[in-house]
């Protein structure tokens, strides 16, 4: 036991490990609401896309998933864009002709 005791008091003590704190990235939250759908610039916007899917209107103006299915069944109702493919999971939509 004396043994391993001045082995333990001749060790030199280990220098403090430095804690790495990492950066957190701000998270931003999606919006909740449907945005106006009579405004011309959200039309707008709508023209300059090819195709609308559910997630490419949720990219494209900050909103959740189902908030953007919600917006293009309203639209839908409409008859500002026509459904032309998809299945139960997911629609495909193009804006009606005008």
């Amino acid at each position: 036991m004396e043994k391993q005791q001045v082995q333990q008091d001749t060790k030199k003590p280990e220098p403090a490990k430095k804690t790495k704190t990492k950066s957190v990235a701000e998270k931003k939250s999606a919006g909740i609401g449907l945005p106006n759908l009579e405004d011309t610039k959200f039309m707008g916007d709508l023209s300059k896309l090819g195709v609308l899917t559910p997630y490419s209107i949720a990219t494209q103006f900050n909103v959740r998933l189902s908030v953007a299915r919600d917006m293009l069944e309203e639209l839908e109702r409409r008859r500002l864009v026509t459904s032309i493919s998809g299945n139960a999971r997911i629609k495909i939509y193009k804006l009606a002709a005008a």
